[in-house]
């Protein structure tokens, strides 16, 4: 049995042969890295087609979701099934893909799935085993999931209970990205009014692996108080690391939050006078 939402690599290691493996490792050379290095029978996985559709920031973000029936087709031609024992690692302790991919599996009704806690780096260390051959995909048909639509939450949410103390919005940007010093991505520098900071890798120890449970739950409770956990939105840049935040919420026993996936770069262009610092 996987443990779930963190595996760490020597269990993965210890029980290889008996899950999916998808490899979400993003950046340039990514896809060279994957040729040339892999866990055994790990499944290529692209942030920009296979886990978004193509972008249109003003209606959407920087990586939108992609049509829930590619997605469920998609799963099918990774050979995933409702019972499938599913593991997912990047080199970024998950925040740079594997927690998109993780939040995206659970959105559909997928339980059978985790993240490797420290990533490809804790997979290097301990010496599972990898290779550079792409193998055959057993394929099944579509994933069937009961829903109907990707259960996030759209501007128009968020703009209704940014103000509502029962509600927190949890910003999982840098700290200078959050506070308007610098923005590398999007025309508008700044933050959603009323939402707090949450820096993705602050739940991370130096080593890259996730903080206790405890420790992860205090820094919660820090952000969010006694707000109700599915009283949480969660927004990033473009929907991908604030996958994180919501990863280490499950981690901590803290259920059902919520993706904002169009993140700020949407909201900075559907509402340019909605911003903090003004």
């Amino acid at each position: 049995m996987i443990p779930s939402p963190l595996v760490d690599a020597p269990t993965l290691r210890a029980r290889l042969d008996d899950v999916v493996v998808l490899d979400a490792r993003t950046g340039p050379d990514a896809a060279a890295a994957y040729g040339a290095d892999h866990v055994r029978r790990a499944i290529r996985v692209e942030l920009e087609t296979d886990l978004s559709s193509p972008a249109d920031p003003a209606r959407g973000g920087r990586h939108p979701l992609p049509i829930l029936s590619n997605w469920l087709v998609r799963l099918g031609d990774w050979g995933i099934g409702r019972d499938t024992p599913v593991v997912i690692y990047d080199a970024a302790s998950g925040g740079m893909a594997a927690a998109r991919a993780w939040w995206m599996l659970r959105a559909v009704g997928h339980e059978r799935v985790a993240v490797v806690d420290g990533g490809w780096r804790a997979l290097v260390e301990a010496e599972i085993p990898r290779d550079s051959e792409v193998r055959p995909i057993g394929r099944v048909g579509p994933y069937p999931s009961s829903i109907s639509h990707w259960p996030t939450v759209d501007a128009e949410q968020v703009e209704r209970v940014r103000r509502d103390r029962e509600w927190r919005l949890v910003d999982a940007r840098a700290p200078e990205r959050y506070n308007g010093e610098v923005e590398p991505l999007d025309p508008i520098a700044g933050r959603i009014p009323g939402a707090a900071n949450l820096f993705w890798k602050s739940l991370l120890g130096a080593d890259g692996r996730f903080a206790p449970r405890g420790e992860l739950a205090r820094r919660y409770h820090d952000v969010c108080g006694s707000i109700r956990p599915d009283r949480v939105i969660c927004y990033c840049g473009s929907g991908v690391t604030a996958c994180h935040v919501l990863l280490g919420m499950d981690a901590s026993g803290l259920h059902g939050s919520k993706l904002y996936v169009g993140s700020w770069s949407e909201w900075c262009r559907l509402h340019p006078g909605a911003i903090e610092p003004a």
